[in-house]
């Protein structure tokens, strides 16, 4: 008989990513059961204060966590809702364990089970619980990329190839996307497609910005391009960019989406930009050119860069999971 486990699905996109590129490595052994989280301005106090409690929670839009039999484990996918997490374990005797992805902050670390963080994190806790991987997990299996390849290589078909697919993300914190920055990467990108021709698939972000992402168009307006910008009102094509597309353009902003990007099998070269990426991002980005998933843009030249690994952490978390048990 399979064990169950709830996973705490809430607003964060990456996130929920991460959880969902998890779930094909244990389902064999686990009935996967997702429980919609829906948070109120209380969410954003500090764990500390939320302790193992439901406070920041909105009971009546998000899934009930109060039916029991309570599950054998809990899949917490970002610090708000390791409270939740925290709760349930108590609620429940002992009885669910705790798996927490990316650092929750100190506070219940001794009572969660499994707690997977990037080796960009290593240093924040100790503990014989933490396990740490390289970036996150994904959903960029090669299942899914079948399935995007077929959905949408007729849609790029006219595009002259070879095809560079180009991911824009933006401001963090307090550090936004410069104008700079938009002319470096445009540059940037112009020199890949002088190299190799062909054609762009682009995306931007909310995060992007509208300067920014004018000035980008602007400067490689003249190469053939399918387009997915903020804003557009179409099917969003992502995997299939990560299918399709014979190298990835990614700005090291994101974490998901590089890790996405490397998870696709295909050369990724990253864009870091000028005073801009935080002290953790870079040694995100580090991570991945150490590990051989990822080649930095700058400089890049295709004769000199070769085949790099396909990123794909998920199969190391599913044992970890299973071998709670």
């Amino acid at each position: 008989m399979k064990k169950t486990i709830w996973a705490l699905m809430d607003d964060r996109a990456g996130s929920v990513g991460q959880a969902k590129g998890i779930f094909p490595v244990i389902e064999d052994e686990f009935e996967i059961i997702e429980k919609k989280i829906v948070y109120n301005r209380l969410a954003a106090l500090p764990n500390m204060l939320r302790g193992k409690t439901l406070i920041g929670v909105n009971r009546k839009e998000s899934s009930s966590l109060k039916n029991e039999p309570f599950p054998d484990a809990v899949l917490s996918i970002s610090r708000r809702t390791a409270p939740i997490a925290l709760w349930l374990k108590k609620a429940s005797k002992g009885k669910t364990k705790i798996i927490q992805l990316m650092f929750p902050g100190k506070f219940g670390l001794k009572d969660i089970d499994l707690v997977i963080i990037p080796e960009h994190d290593r240093g924040k806790a100790e503990g014989d619980n933490l396990f740490y991987i390289t970036g996150c997990a994904h959903r960029v299996s090669e299942k899914a990329l079948e399935e995007a390849r077929a959905k949408w290589e007729t849609e790029f078909a006219k595009l002259p190839k070879p095809l560079t697919a180009v991911l824009v993300g933006g401001a963090i914190k307090k550090k936004p996307f410069t104008a700079e920055n938009a002319e470096m990467l445009a540059d940037a990108i112009l020199n890949v497609h002088n190299q190799v021709s062909g054609s762009i698939l682009i995306t931007s972000s909310r995060r992007t910005g509208k300067e920014a992402e004018d000035i980008i168009m602007k400067k490689i307006g003249h190469i053939p391009a399918y387009t997915y910008l903020w804003g557009e009102k179409k099917d969003n094509p992502i995997m299939g960019f990560y299918a399709c597309a014979d190298r990835i353009i990614v700005t090291g902003d994101s974490v998901s989406m590089a890790c996405e990007a490397c998870g696709s099998g295909k050369p990724v070269l990253v864009f870091r930009g000028k005073n801009w990426l935080t002290p953790k991002h870079q040694r995100f980005v580090q991570s991945l050119y150490e590990g051989g998933f990822a080649v930095d843009i700058d400089g890049y030249d295709t004769e000199q860069t070769g085949a790099m690994k396909r990123l794909d952490p998920a199969l190391e978390i599913g044992e970890k999971i299973k071998a709670l048990f």
